[in-house]
């Protein structure tokens, strides 16, 4: 099996590296390896490694910064995804796609299935959503995964914010906020497994973690995993997110994965996952 992988420092990516099988050749490029934007680079990549799936982890992520950088989201997040995806279509293979939670506008107050309306609040968001209509226009086989909350051991992430707080001994987070926390080596095993499935799939997918949790009862198990590795004197404090966010996030994107599950897959055990990142962030 050979695999394209963009975004490959991004926490995905790197969990991606570390848990890819053995046997498999990988192409494992960040944007200095593979400009996405540049779509004579993405086809000049496909023709001459001849993967057999694209798996695309690759995005702009800073929300703050994005509302001030529009132009380069949307070329990354979505001309870049359209790339992809029309190299895929061209060779005939899997492509995977990442997208977020973020699509929607957390007004539903129920957990978000794949057909609900999308209504994006911010410039990343919107970006988003318009990397998923590209790919699938580009290439209706495309697979669209929507995560939430992605935390790992790598790069810059809640969890690892929290743990750093939590060393000063004083946490401020928003209580406003509801999501489903995801390991990000939970969401690679998923791609991985989607790659080798024999019976493929197509469209878009929820994934995310088992129990829903607001900003501050995520920090609250952050802090408690962290305690239980080495003694923590932190104090957590509740704040309103208009204190710590200047650009809108849905206040409830709680995704149903009921669709995924339906395939035979089983959320993400986020609780569990925690103590080892944890762990891992601590050692």
């Amino acid at each position: 099996m050979r695999i394209l992988l963009t975004g490959a420092n991004g926490q995905v990516g790197r969990c991606f590296k570390q848990q890819k099988p053995e046997d498999w050749e990988m192409i494992a490029a960040d944007s200095s390896v593979l400009d996405i934007t540049d779509a004579r680079a993405v086809q000049n990549m496909v023709a001459n490694f001849e993967p057999d799936a694209i798996v695309n982890a690759a995005g702009y992520t800073n929300l703050e910064a994005a509302e001030r950088n529009l132009d380069h989201v949307f070329a990354v997040n979505a001309t870049g995804v359209r790339h992809l995806a029309e190299a895929a279509a061209q060779a005939g293979i899997r492509f995977i796609h990442l997208s977020s939670d973020y699509v929607f506008d957390g007004q539903k107050r129920m957990p978000y299935v794949e057909t609900d309306y999308t209504n994006p609040l911010s410039g990343y968001a919107k970006s988003k959503l318009s990397g998923e209509l590209l790919a699938l226009s580009a290439y209706p086989d495309s697979i669209i995964v929507r995560s939430s909350w992605v935390f790992s051991e790598h790069g810059n992430n809640f969890v690892k914010s929290i743990a750093a707080q939590a060393e000063s001994g004083r946490v401020a987070v928003a209580t406003d906020k509801i999501g489903c926390p995801t390991y990000a080596g939970d969401l690679v095993r998923l791609m991985v497994d989607l790659i080798q499935r024999h019976t493929p799939v197509r469209g878009i997918y929820h994934f995310c973690g088992d129990k829903a949790v607001n900003r501050f009862e995520f920090a609250q198990a952050v802090v408690k995993a962290l305690s239980e590795v080495r003694p923590v004197n932190a104090v957590l404090e509740a704040l309103p997110s208009e204190r710590s966010e200047h650009t809108p996030r849905p206040p409830y994107s709680v995704l149903s994965c009921e669709k995924i599950r339906a395939l035979g897959y089983l959320p993400s055990d986020w609780q569990t996952a925690l103590k080892d990142v944890v762990k891992h962030i601590a050692g």
